[in-house]
């Protein structure tokens, strides 16, 4: 039986640290709010390029120039993943407004 192979990481980087984990404390409602909203405009353009990359590997595959099919299904994977935690961010965060919205001054 042979050997099994090892597999390369390549596409794959490290996670980095957010933004409320780093840095310099920041205190009052405003500033913690433009980090929040600067966190989530950066996660949406993260995933708007995770899904071109991935229609790109799927147009290269259906074509037949892609010469790794994993390549398209993990970028696929990947995009699907990153929507998935955009949706349930979302949610949260509608959910947490309203909620606010619900409370008694």
């Amino acid at each position: 039986m042979p050997g099994v192979e090892a597999v390369a990481a390549t596409g794959v980087t490290p996670l980095s640290a957010l933004s409320f984990e780093t840095g310099p404390e920041v205190s009052g409602a405003s500033a913690s709010g433009s980090t929040f909203a600067t966190s989530l405009s950066g996660a949406v353009e993260n995933l708007q390029q995770l899904q071109s990359s991935s229609n790109e590997l799927a147009v290269q595959a259906v074509t037949g120039d892609l010469q790794d099919i994993h390549q398209a299904m993990i970028a696929s994977t990947r995009a699907s993943v990153t929507l998935d935690l955009v949706v349930a961010v979302r949610d949260r965060s509608v959910s947490a407004f309203n909620e606010i919205m619900r409370m008694q001054a």
